[in-house]
Protein backbone atom coordinates (compact mmCIF):
# COMPACT_ATOMS: atom_id res chain seq x y z
CA UNK A 1 0.00 0.00 0.00
CA UNK A 2 2.78 2.34 0.54
CA UNK A 3 5.98 2.63 -1.27
CA UNK A 4 9.55 2.48 0.48
CA UNK A 5 12.55 4.50 0.01
CA UNK A 6 15.89 3.09 0.97
CA UNK A 7 18.18 6.51 2.08
CA UNK A 8 20.87 3.40 4.13
CA UNK A 9 24.29 3.18 3.52
CA UNK A 10 25.21 6.41 1.33
CA UNK A 11 26.02 9.68 2.67
CA UNK A 12 22.98 11.62 2.29
CA UNK A 13 23.15 14.52 -0.34
CA UNK A 14 22.47 18.26 0.32
CA UNK A 15 20.10 20.55 0.13
CA UNK A 16 17.69 20.02 -2.80
CA UNK A 17 19.58 16.73 -4.17
CA UNK A 18 18.30 15.68 -0.73
CA UNK A 19 14.97 17.09 -1.32
CA UNK A 20 14.17 15.92 -4.57
CA UNK A 21 14.76 12.35 -2.98
CA UNK A 22 12.03 12.67 -0.56
CA UNK A 23 7.89 11.98 -1.52
CA UNK A 24 5.79 15.58 -2.29
CA UNK A 25 2.01 15.60 -3.72
CA UNK A 26 1.61 16.97 -7.73
CA UNK A 27 0.21 20.46 -6.49
CA UNK A 28 0.72 23.10 -9.87
CA UNK A 29 -0.62 26.32 -8.37
CA UNK A 30 0.55 28.05 -11.65
CA UNK A 31 -1.61 25.90 -13.73
CA UNK A 32 -4.47 26.50 -11.69
CA UNK A 33 -4.01 30.33 -11.84
CA UNK A 34 -4.89 30.96 -15.50
CA UNK A 35 -8.04 29.15 -14.43
CA UNK A 36 -9.02 30.77 -11.37
CA UNK A 37 -8.21 34.01 -13.17
CA UNK A 38 -11.21 34.59 -15.31
CA UNK A 39 -13.35 33.56 -12.12
CA UNK A 40 -11.84 36.33 -9.97
CA UNK A 41 -12.03 38.87 -12.46
CA UNK A 42 -16.34 37.77 -13.12
CA UNK A 43 -16.21 38.66 -9.75
CA UNK A 44 -14.47 41.88 -9.96
CA UNK A 45 -17.04 43.08 -12.30
CA UNK A 46 -20.35 41.64 -11.45
CA UNK A 47 -19.94 41.14 -7.70
CA UNK A 48 -22.67 39.37 -5.71
CA UNK A 49 -24.36 38.32 -9.13
CA UNK A 50 -20.94 36.13 -9.49
CA UNK A 51 -20.97 34.67 -6.46
CA UNK A 52 -24.36 33.16 -7.15
CA UNK A 53 -23.45 32.36 -10.32
CA UNK A 54 -20.53 30.75 -9.14
CA UNK A 55 -22.65 28.45 -6.03
CA UNK A 56 -25.41 27.47 -8.76
CA UNK A 57 -22.50 26.09 -11.43
CA UNK A 58 -19.69 24.38 -8.56
CA UNK A 59 -22.34 24.26 -5.28
CA UNK A 60 -25.26 23.22 -7.46
CA UNK A 61 -27.81 25.72 -5.52
CA UNK A 62 -29.19 28.97 -6.62
CA UNK A 63 -28.72 31.15 -3.72
CA UNK A 64 -31.00 34.49 -3.00
CA UNK A 65 -28.11 36.04 -1.23
CA UNK A 66 -24.65 35.39 -0.34
CA UNK A 67 -24.56 36.62 3.06
CA UNK A 68 -25.84 34.11 5.72
CA UNK A 69 -28.72 35.68 7.69
CA UNK A 70 -28.41 36.32 11.71
CA UNK A 71 -31.25 33.97 12.25
CA UNK A 72 -29.31 31.19 10.51
CA UNK A 73 -26.21 31.61 12.55
CA UNK A 74 -28.68 31.18 15.84
CA UNK A 75 -30.55 28.24 14.64
CA UNK A 76 -27.75 26.39 13.97
CA UNK A 77 -26.10 27.10 17.52
CA UNK A 78 -29.58 26.51 18.82
CA UNK A 79 -29.53 23.27 16.97
CA UNK A 80 -25.94 21.99 17.74
CA UNK A 81 -25.62 18.60 19.02
CA UNK A 82 -24.47 19.47 22.88
CA UNK A 83 -21.70 17.17 22.92
CA UNK A 84 -20.43 18.78 19.72
CA UNK A 85 -20.79 22.16 21.40
CA UNK A 86 -18.41 21.40 24.27
CA UNK A 87 -16.16 19.95 22.16
CA UNK A 88 -15.55 23.00 20.11
CA UNK A 89 -16.19 25.54 23.19
CA UNK A 90 -13.07 23.61 24.72
CA UNK A 91 -11.28 24.17 21.85
CA UNK A 92 -12.01 27.53 22.05
CA UNK A 93 -10.95 28.48 25.55
CA UNK A 94 -7.72 26.03 24.76
CA UNK A 95 -6.81 28.59 21.74
CA UNK A 96 -7.07 31.66 23.42
CA UNK A 97 -5.16 31.28 26.13
CA UNK A 98 -1.94 30.02 23.60
CA UNK A 99 -2.94 32.99 21.20
CA UNK A 100 -3.20 35.31 23.76
CA UNK A 101 -0.09 34.96 24.94
CA UNK A 102 1.49 35.64 21.52
CA UNK A 103 0.37 39.28 21.65
CA UNK A 104 3.32 41.40 21.32
CA UNK A 105 3.70 44.80 23.33
CA UNK A 106 4.74 48.18 22.10
CA UNK A 107 8.36 48.38 22.90
CA UNK A 108 10.57 51.29 23.02
CA UNK A 109 14.88 51.12 22.82
CA UNK A 110 16.88 54.26 23.64
CA UNK A 111 19.40 54.05 20.99
CA UNK A 112 21.37 57.20 22.25
CA UNK A 113 20.32 60.27 24.68
CA UNK A 114 17.63 61.66 22.89
CA UNK A 115 17.32 59.14 20.35
CA UNK A 116 14.75 56.14 20.44
CA UNK A 117 12.89 53.52 18.24
CA UNK A 118 9.41 52.30 19.24
CA UNK A 119 8.01 49.68 17.45
CA UNK A 120 4.45 49.44 17.73
CA UNK A 121 1.86 46.81 16.76
CA UNK A 122 -1.17 47.83 14.67
CA UNK A 123 -3.41 44.86 13.41
CA UNK A 124 -4.97 44.78 10.06
CA UNK A 125 -7.92 46.16 9.62
CA UNK A 126 -10.25 43.83 8.34
CA UNK A 127 -9.68 40.15 7.37
CA UNK A 128 -11.53 37.60 5.66
CA UNK A 129 -11.11 34.26 6.57
CA UNK A 130 -12.36 30.90 4.96
CA UNK A 131 -13.11 27.50 6.08
CA UNK A 132 -13.30 24.82 3.43
CA UNK A 133 -16.11 22.80 2.75
CA UNK A 134 -16.29 19.67 0.06
CA UNK A 135 -15.23 16.35 1.46
CA UNK A 136 -15.56 17.45 4.92
CA UNK A 137 -16.86 20.21 7.58
CA UNK A 138 -14.28 21.88 8.98
CA UNK A 139 -15.19 23.76 12.12
CA UNK A 140 -11.96 23.26 13.24
CA UNK A 141 -10.65 25.53 10.85
CA UNK A 142 -13.14 28.43 12.03
CA UNK A 143 -11.18 28.61 15.34
CA UNK A 144 -8.05 28.10 14.43
CA UNK A 145 -8.94 30.95 12.07
CA UNK A 146 -11.04 33.75 14.24
CA UNK A 147 -9.39 33.12 17.22
CA UNK A 148 -6.27 34.51 16.32
CA UNK A 149 -7.40 37.29 14.62
CA UNK A 150 -9.52 38.28 17.57
CA UNK A 151 -6.45 38.09 19.90
CA UNK A 152 -4.58 39.99 17.56
CA UNK A 153 -7.75 42.80 17.84
CA UNK A 154 -8.35 42.99 14.03
CA UNK A 155 -11.93 45.26 14.26
CA UNK A 156 -13.59 43.38 11.57
CA UNK A 157 -13.66 39.57 10.31
CA UNK A 158 -15.85 37.70 7.78
CA UNK A 159 -15.71 34.49 7.31
CA UNK A 160 -16.37 32.62 4.08
CA UNK A 161 -17.73 28.73 3.04
CA UNK A 162 -18.96 26.98 0.41
CA UNK A 163 -22.87 27.13 0.08
CA UNK A 164 -24.17 23.65 0.31
CA UNK A 165 -26.78 22.36 -1.66
CA UNK A 166 -28.13 19.73 1.18
CA UNK A 167 -28.89 23.02 3.54
CA UNK A 168 -30.46 25.08 1.14
CA UNK A 169 -27.31 27.20 -0.02
CA UNK A 170 -26.24 27.76 3.18
CA UNK A 171 -22.55 26.57 4.74
CA UNK A 172 -22.59 23.80 6.27
CA UNK A 173 -24.96 24.12 10.02
CA UNK A 174 -22.17 23.47 12.58
CA UNK A 175 -19.21 26.09 10.25
CA UNK A 176 -22.20 28.25 11.57
CA UNK A 177 -22.63 27.08 15.04
CA UNK A 178 -18.70 27.58 15.12
CA UNK A 179 -18.89 31.24 13.76
CA UNK A 180 -21.77 32.17 16.54
CA UNK A 181 -19.43 30.85 19.48
CA UNK A 182 -16.59 32.89 18.43
CA UNK A 183 -19.16 35.77 18.09
CA UNK A 184 -18.62 35.94 14.48
CA UNK A 185 -21.93 37.09 12.71
CA UNK A 186 -20.49 38.68 8.67
CA UNK A 187 -20.55 34.86 7.38
CA UNK A 188 -20.58 34.60 3.16
CA UNK A 189 -21.86 31.48 1.54
CA UNK A 190 -19.26 31.47 -0.97
CA UNK A 191 -16.63 28.81 -1.81
CA UNK A 192 -12.96 28.70 -3.57
CA UNK A 193 -11.42 31.38 -5.65
CA UNK A 194 -14.92 33.20 -5.63
CA UNK A 195 -14.54 33.78 -2.20
CA UNK A 196 -10.78 35.11 -2.30
CA UNK A 197 -11.99 37.09 -4.89
CA UNK A 198 -14.97 38.52 -2.95
CA UNK A 199 -12.63 39.54 -0.10
CA UNK A 200 -10.30 40.73 -2.48
CA UNK A 201 -12.16 43.27 -4.00
CA UNK A 202 -15.30 43.76 -2.50
CA UNK A 203 -19.31 43.06 -3.54
CA UNK A 204 -22.51 44.65 -2.77
CA UNK A 205 -22.65 42.70 0.10
CA UNK A 206 -18.88 42.59 1.29
CA UNK A 207 -16.49 44.95 2.20
CA UNK A 208 -13.00 44.58 0.93
CA UNK A 209 -10.75 43.00 3.50
CA UNK A 210 -7.03 43.88 3.96
CA UNK A 211 -6.46 39.84 4.16
CA UNK A 212 -7.47 36.62 3.37
CA UNK A 213 -6.50 33.07 5.46
CA UNK A 214 -7.64 30.28 5.64
CA UNK A 215 -6.92 26.71 4.08
CA UNK A 216 -8.41 25.47 0.71
CA UNK A 217 -7.80 23.41 -2.22
CA UNK A 218 -5.84 24.21 -5.12
CA UNK A 219 -8.06 26.67 -6.29
CA UNK A 220 -8.13 29.21 -2.89
CA UNK A 221 -4.11 28.66 -3.08
CA UNK A 222 -4.33 29.81 -6.90
CA UNK A 223 -6.92 32.46 -5.75
CA UNK A 224 -4.27 33.91 -3.34
CA UNK A 225 -1.48 33.74 -5.74
CA UNK A 226 -3.24 35.81 -8.32
CA UNK A 227 -4.22 38.81 -5.40
CA UNK A 228 -0.91 38.27 -3.96
CA UNK A 229 -0.07 42.27 -3.48
CA UNK A 230 -3.06 43.14 -3.82
CA UNK A 231 -4.21 41.64 0.01
CA UNK A 232 -2.26 40.12 2.82
CA UNK A 233 -2.77 36.08 2.77
CA UNK A 234 -1.28 33.31 5.35
CA UNK A 235 -0.06 30.82 3.07
CA UNK A 236 -0.81 29.23 -0.54
CA UNK A 237 -1.50 25.90 1.58
CA UNK A 238 -1.01 22.36 -0.37
CA UNK A 239 -2.00 18.82 0.66
CA UNK A 240 -1.82 18.21 4.22
CA UNK A 241 0.95 16.43 5.30
CA UNK A 242 2.65 14.28 8.24
CA UNK A 243 5.98 13.06 8.75
CA UNK A 244 6.51 10.73 11.30
CA UNK A 245 10.68 10.22 12.62
CA UNK A 246 10.45 6.92 14.74
CA UNK A 247 12.85 4.54 15.94
CA UNK A 248 12.51 1.18 17.33
CA UNK A 249 10.56 2.04 20.96
CA UNK A 250 7.61 3.42 18.29
CA UNK A 251 4.30 1.62 18.99
CA UNK A 252 3.71 0.71 15.18
CA UNK A 253 -0.04 0.87 15.88
CA UNK A 254 0.54 4.57 17.16
CA UNK A 255 2.21 5.15 14.07
CA UNK A 256 -0.06 3.39 11.87
CA UNK A 257 -2.93 5.23 12.84
CA UNK A 258 -1.28 8.58 13.13
CA UNK A 259 -0.21 8.13 9.48
CA UNK A 260 -3.79 7.40 8.48
CA UNK A 261 -5.27 10.23 10.20
CA UNK A 262 -3.53 12.69 7.84
CA UNK A 263 -4.56 10.38 4.76
CA UNK A 264 -7.92 10.48 5.40
CA UNK A 265 -8.09 14.20 4.67
CA UNK A 266 -7.52 14.14 0.51
CA UNK A 267 -6.33 11.88 -1.98
CA UNK A 268 -3.20 13.71 -2.04
CA UNK A 269 -2.24 13.82 1.19
CA UNK A 270 0.79 12.78 2.81
CA UNK A 271 1.76 10.38 4.88
CA UNK A 272 5.88 9.76 5.40
CA UNK A 273 7.22 7.36 7.72
CA UNK A 274 11.05 8.47 8.34
CA UNK A 275 13.10 5.47 10.68
CA UNK A 276 16.46 3.82 10.97
CA UNK A 277 14.81 0.75 12.04
CA UNK A 278 13.39 -1.84 9.54
CA UNK A 279 11.66 -4.06 11.70
CA UNK A 280 9.49 -0.90 12.62
CA UNK A 281 9.23 -0.52 8.72
CA UNK A 282 7.68 -3.73 8.74
CA UNK A 283 5.53 -3.44 11.78
CA UNK A 284 3.63 -0.36 10.29
CA UNK A 285 3.23 -1.99 6.51
CA UNK A 286 1.53 -5.07 8.86
CA UNK A 287 -1.00 -2.29 10.80
CA UNK A 288 -2.19 -0.58 7.81
CA UNK A 289 -4.05 -2.87 6.01
CA UNK A 290 -6.23 -3.83 8.96
CA UNK A 291 -6.36 -0.17 9.98
CA UNK A 292 -7.58 1.22 6.83
CA UNK A 293 -9.94 -1.60 6.26
CA UNK A 294 -11.44 -0.55 9.54
CA UNK A 295 -11.75 2.80 8.94
CA UNK A 296 -14.17 5.11 6.63
CA UNK A 297 -13.22 6.70 3.06
CA UNK A 298 -11.36 4.11 2.13
CA UNK A 299 -11.53 3.88 -1.78
CA UNK A 300 -11.26 7.84 -1.81
CA UNK A 301 -9.04 9.22 0.08
CA UNK A 302 -7.12 7.00 2.34
CA UNK A 303 -6.14 4.11 -0.80
CA UNK A 304 -4.95 6.74 -2.97
CA UNK A 305 -3.39 8.85 -0.05
CA UNK A 306 -0.78 6.18 1.25
CA UNK A 307 -0.46 4.53 -1.97
CA UNK A 308 0.46 7.75 -3.90
CA UNK A 309 3.85 9.49 -4.88
CA UNK A 310 3.33 11.79 -1.88
CA UNK A 311 3.57 9.20 0.81
CA UNK A 312 6.50 6.67 1.76
CA UNK A 313 8.58 4.37 4.66
CA UNK A 314 12.00 5.86 4.47
CA UNK A 315 15.02 3.90 5.96
CA UNK A 316 17.60 6.12 7.04
CA UNK A 317 20.89 4.84 9.20
CA UNK A 318 20.31 6.72 12.44
CA UNK A 319 18.26 9.45 14.01
CA UNK A 320 21.34 11.75 13.28
CA UNK A 321 19.79 10.96 9.12
CA UNK A 322 16.18 11.06 10.14
CA UNK A 323 16.85 14.79 11.56
CA UNK A 324 18.70 15.50 7.93
CA UNK A 325 15.94 14.22 5.62
CA UNK A 326 12.63 15.56 8.06
CA UNK A 327 14.50 18.90 8.12
CA UNK A 328 14.71 18.83 3.94
CA UNK A 329 11.13 17.74 3.65
CA UNK A 330 9.81 20.22 5.87
CA UNK A 331 6.60 18.92 7.14
CA UNK A 332 3.16 20.76 8.14
CA UNK A 333 3.26 18.41 10.87
CA UNK A 334 6.12 16.58 12.46
CA UNK A 335 6.10 13.36 14.89
CA UNK A 336 8.51 12.47 17.17
CA UNK A 337 8.34 9.36 18.71
CA UNK A 338 11.83 8.21 19.29
CA UNK A 339 13.79 7.52 22.65
CA UNK A 340 14.44 11.05 24.49
CA UNK A 341 11.78 12.15 22.12
CA UNK A 342 12.41 16.16 23.77
CA UNK A 343 16.02 16.34 22.94
CA UNK A 344 15.83 15.19 19.22
CA UNK A 345 12.50 17.57 18.79
CA UNK A 346 15.03 20.21 20.10
CA UNK A 347 17.13 19.56 17.35
CA UNK A 348 14.50 19.91 14.67
CA UNK A 349 14.73 22.97 12.55
CA UNK A 350 11.89 22.85 9.98
CA UNK A 351 8.41 21.77 10.86
CA UNK A 352 4.95 23.98 10.80
CA UNK A 353 4.42 22.04 14.13
CA UNK A 354 6.14 19.09 16.01
CA UNK A 355 4.82 16.79 17.82
CA UNK A 356 6.54 15.26 20.88
CA UNK A 357 6.43 11.36 22.39
CA UNK A 358 3.13 8.75 21.88
CA UNK A 359 1.04 10.91 23.72
CA UNK A 360 1.09 14.28 21.46
CA UNK A 361 -0.56 12.61 18.31
CA UNK A 362 -1.34 15.09 15.23
CA UNK A 363 -4.84 14.87 15.79
CA UNK A 364 -4.44 16.62 19.22
CA UNK A 365 -3.31 19.45 17.38
CA UNK A 366 -6.04 19.70 15.13
CA UNK A 367 -8.37 19.71 17.63
CA UNK A 368 -7.34 20.83 21.35
CA UNK A 369 -3.83 21.35 22.02
CA UNK A 370 -4.37 24.81 21.66
CA UNK A 371 -1.89 25.22 18.92
CA UNK A 372 -3.15 26.16 15.47
CA UNK A 373 -3.51 23.87 13.07
CA UNK A 374 -3.08 26.39 9.78
CA UNK A 375 0.46 25.66 8.58
CA UNK A 376 2.60 25.32 6.16
CA UNK A 377 2.67 22.57 3.44
CA UNK A 378 5.02 21.58 0.51
CA UNK A 379 8.15 22.23 2.45
CA UNK A 380 7.26 25.69 2.74
CA UNK A 381 8.60 25.08 6.81
CA UNK A 382 11.57 25.74 5.79
CA UNK A 383 11.02 29.63 5.74
CA UNK A 384 7.46 29.97 6.96
CA UNK A 385 5.21 29.70 10.31
CA UNK A 386 2.14 28.54 11.01
CA UNK A 387 -1.21 31.16 11.34
CA UNK A 388 -0.37 32.83 14.69
CA UNK A 389 -1.26 36.06 16.40
CA UNK A 390 1.44 37.91 14.86
CA UNK A 391 -0.06 37.03 11.25
CA UNK A 392 -2.98 39.45 11.79
CA UNK A 393 -0.58 42.21 12.96
CA UNK A 394 1.70 44.76 11.57
CA UNK A 395 4.86 46.42 13.32
CA UNK A 396 5.29 49.85 12.72
CA UNK A 397 8.95 52.06 13.93
CA UNK A 398 8.17 55.12 15.51
CA UNK A 399 11.42 56.98 15.28
CA UNK A 400 11.98 60.24 17.77
CA UNK A 401 15.13 62.06 17.79
CA UNK A 402 16.27 65.50 19.62
CA UNK A 403 18.16 68.26 17.80
CA UNK A 404 21.09 67.40 19.57
CA UNK A 405 20.55 63.47 18.91
CA UNK A 406 20.62 63.94 15.23
CA UNK A 407 23.35 66.44 15.23
CA UNK A 408 25.15 64.06 16.70
CA UNK A 409 25.41 61.44 13.97
CA UNK A 410 24.45 63.86 11.02
CA UNK A 411 28.00 63.55 9.50
CA UNK A 412 27.63 59.85 9.15
CA UNK A 413 24.05 60.06 7.30
CA UNK A 414 25.33 63.03 5.10
CA UNK A 415 28.53 60.42 4.23
CA UNK A 416 26.39 57.36 3.69
CA UNK A 417 24.30 59.62 1.48
CA UNK A 418 27.05 61.03 -0.80
CA UNK A 419 28.38 57.72 -1.10
CA UNK A 420 25.12 56.22 -2.43
CA UNK A 421 25.28 59.32 -4.57
CA UNK A 422 22.07 60.61 -3.09
CA UNK A 423 22.96 64.16 -2.05
CA UNK A 424 19.13 65.25 -1.45
CA UNK A 425 19.14 62.60 1.41
CA UNK A 426 22.34 64.38 3.00
CA UNK A 427 20.67 67.98 1.90
CA UNK A 428 18.05 67.16 4.10
CA UNK A 429 19.97 67.09 7.17
CA UNK A 430 22.79 69.96 6.14
CA UNK A 431 19.01 71.84 5.62
CA UNK A 432 18.48 71.52 9.59
CA UNK A 433 21.50 72.81 10.74
CA UNK A 434 23.99 75.81 9.89
CA UNK A 435 26.02 72.48 8.69
CA UNK A 436 28.17 73.07 11.18
CA UNK A 437 27.80 69.93 12.76
CA UNK A 438 30.73 68.72 15.15
CA UNK A 439 32.59 66.01 13.11
CA UNK A 440 33.89 62.43 14.11
CA UNK A 441 31.28 62.40 17.24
Amino acid sequence: MISRIDLRGDALPEGPALRDLLPRADFDVAAALEKVRPICEDVHHRGDAALIDSAERFDGVRLDQVRVPAAALTRALQELDPAVRAALEESIRRARIVHRAQRRETHTTQVVPGGTVTEKWVPVERVGLYAPGGRSVYPSSVIMNVVPAQEAGVGSVALASPAQADFGGLPHPTILAACALLGVDEVYAAGGATAVAMFAYGTESCAPANMVTGPGNIWVAAAKRYFTGKIGIDAEAGPTEIAVLADDTADPVHVASDLISQAEHDPLAAAVLVTDSADLADAVEKELDPQVAATKHVDDRIVPALSGRQSAIVLVDGIDEGLRVVDAYGAEHLEIQTADAAAVADRVRNAGAVFIGPWAPVSLGDYAAGSNHVLPTGGCACHSSGLSVQSFLRGIHIVDYTRDALAEVAHHVVTLAEAEDLPAHGAAIKARFDWKVPQGK
